[in-house]
């Protein structure tokens, strides 16, 4: 099924659709080379972690945004200032929780398209 189907689709709730967009861009994470470590990691009142992976030296924290239409900007810049400091305070318990402090980390955003399209934005932002 295309992403566009998804979008089209009345019978499929905001979740599904968002679980199968997570689903396309782990699949395109992985053909880059990419190790999933966890997926959505949640921390009640903090935040939630989309993706965790391994990609060469870096804990990579992946974002993953959905857009049916670009006419208000791509998915990338819906992730403002207020949903990066919880992504970070997450991304900071989670390296805590599992002994993965001094790591390298990078925050990358993967963009899903209406057409099916993931595009990965790698060093999206930064922690410091």
């Amino acid at each position: 099924m295309k992403f566009t189907d998804l979008f089209s689709s009345k019978s499929l709730s905001k979740k599904e659709i968002g679980d199968r967009g997570e689903e396309l861009a782990v699949r395109r994470l992985k053909k880059l080379g990419y190790k999933i470590l966890d997926r959505n990691f949640s921390v009640h009142g903090v935040g939630e972690l989309d993706v965790v992976a391994v990609e060469g030296d870096y804990l990579c924290f992946v974002e993953v945004r959905l857009r049916s239409r670009e006419d208000y900007g791509t998915p990338a810049q819906t992730v403002d200032a207020g949903k990066r400091r919880r992504l970070i305070h997450t991304a900071e318990i989670y390296m805590q929780n599992n002994g993965l402090s001094g790591r390298l980390v990078r925050f990358d955003v993967a963009e899903v398209y209406g057409d099916g399209r993931v595009e990965l934005i790698k060093d999206a932002f930064w922690a410091g």
